[in-house]
């Protein structure tokens, strides 16, 4: 879909759904599903319940996609955990079913970084999320859309979900979980929580515990979705294209990729320049608005609002050290090989964090820091950068596993 503004940012194009996002009867693209059977329990109490029947929409399922060819001792598989707005389509092109391109495209594929000559990569679209996976937009047991009624989320509930997801594939033990900042927070969670199934760990631009000034930030953003006057308490989906929380969702965008992007980036990029022929003194944009707002299009129209703010909150709820004797305890319980990351330009998850993971994970050395100007959207950015990382630690430091996991 066409993205054009006009000189208030405006959109001047066809308006998007309700909800963005894959929905039912979209083109599957290269998704595949699996049905939890049994629903989830969940860390806040109550439950996400399994399905009424084989058939039932409903239930809880995660779409995930896969790269290469899994061993037959199961042992070459890599999971790839994707951040807030990310999917499933790690790699490839943009099609029917995948309206973006792969966001680690450079990093996936024969002869690169995590080479599907030799691993059997795996990325799973989170447990809430909006492209396949169970979220808000999803049908509740009774056929309705869950809309606001879908239940409070943590980061170890939506591990949770994947490690049955795992089961489901027949995967005891992966041989490297890798993600970058929501992304790094679930790895980081299925080394603690499930340790004897993590290999080897690759952190990237992530932390121990939301900071303060983290959850102040998406703070900002649930606000912004919650003032708009369509979103009706999150059962908007129903409503008619254009009628959805699309100028909200779209500010708490605009937010947050200023928190993504570094300051000294978007100087050079735009400085105080005008957008084309618009006046600022007359109700026109400078490029760094006219910026803003066609990342807000953009993710207007592949997302829903409903996901941004059950993964915000989650998001929010991310402490590696609750209820578990605190951050240094937790921490002792992952002793897999483990490299951690930061990027020299993150101002919204700076190094000062990834060095205190570095220095307190049992397998990890020191902190490795990835040189770029373009702030947090580095780990997605610099994928040289972050190929030579996944090559350390593919490279004759994965251990083999150990015998299979009780069931």
């Amino acid at each position: 879909m066409s993205t054009g503004t006009g000189a208030t940012g405006a959109r001047t194009t066809p308006t998007p759904p309700a909800g963005g996002g894959w929905r039912e009867g979209d083109p599957a693209g290269r998704r595949r599903w699996v049905r939890l059977p049994g629903g989830l329990r969940l860390e806040a109490g109550g439950e996400l319940p399994g399905p009424r029947g084989a058939d039932s929409p409903a239930g809880v399922r995660l779409a995930y996609e896969t790269w290469g060819t899994l061993a037959a001792d199961r042992a070459n598989a890599v999971l790839v955990l994707h951040a807030l707005t990310g999917d499933s389509h790690a790699a490839g092109p943009a099609g029917p079913g995948h309206p973006t391109p792969g966001w680690w495209d450079g990093l996936i594929g024969p002869g690169r970084a995590l080479d599907t000559d030799r691993w059997f990569v795996v990325a799973p679209n989170v447990l809430g999320g909006c492209q396949g996976s169970t979220g808000p937009s999803s049908p509740r047991p009774d056929g309705r859309i869950w809309g606001g009624s879908f239940p409070f989320l943590t980061t170890r509930d939506q591990v949770a979900a994947e490690a049955q997801f795992a089961d489901a594939l027949g995967i005891d033990r992966w041989a490297l979980v890798i993600g970058g900042s929501m992304g790094g927070n679930r790895a980081l969670e299925w080394a603690v929580t499930h340790p004897d199934r993590t290999g080897a760990l690759l952190l990237l631009a992530c932390t121990a515990a939301a900071s303060a000034e983290q959850i102040a930030w998406a703070g900002i953003q649930l606000r912004a979705i919650r003032a708009d006057p369509d979103w009706h308490g999150g059962d908007y989906h129903g409503a008619g294209p254009g009628s959805g929380p699309h100028r909200g969702l779209g500010i708490a965008r605009e937010l947050a990729h200023v928190t993504y992007r570094s300051e000294p980036e978007l100087d050079e990029r735009f400085g105080r320049s005008a957008q084309a022929s618009e006046d600022p003194w007359s109700g026109g944009r400078y490029q760094v608005e006219s910026y803003l707002d066609h990342q807000a299009h953009k993710l207007v129209d592949r997302f829903d609002a409903g996901s941004y703010v059950v993964l915000t909150e989650a998001m929010n709820s991310h402490d590696i050290g609750r209820g578990r004797g605190g951050e240094r305890a937790a921490l002792r319980r992952a002793s897999m090989p483990a490299l951690v990351a930061g990027v020299d330009s993150d101002r919204l998850y700076p190094l000062v964090q990834q060095r205190r993971l570095a220095a307190l994970l049992p397998g990890a050395d020191t902190l490795r820091v990835i040189a770029s100007r373009h702030g947090h959207d580095g780990f997605l950015i610099e994928t040289a950068q972050v190929g030579a990382l996944v090559r350390e630690l593919t490279t004759g430091r994965i251990p083999r596993p150990g015998p299979p996991r009780p069931r």
